[in-house]
């Protein structure tokens, strides 16, 4: 069970309240940001791993 809309608009607002409404849009920008690299970096690993495993096929 997630979240019901009433709990999402309190938080929103709340949110709101402590940052500001300038300050959101710089918050989200760095959130992104933060994701696309996490995602760039677990892609590197996967395909490190992948790399490994197919070296190791090759090599038997």
């Amino acid at each position: 069970m997630g979240p019901s809309p009433v709990q999402i608009i309190l938080i929103a607002l709340v949110v709101l309240l402590l940052f500001g409404g300038r300050k959101i849009p710089e918050l989200m920008r760095g959130l992104g940001q933060g994701i696309k690299e996490f995602k760039d970096a677990s892609n590197k690993d996967d395909d490190s791993k992948s790399d490994k495993s197919s070296d190791d096929k090759k090599s038997k």
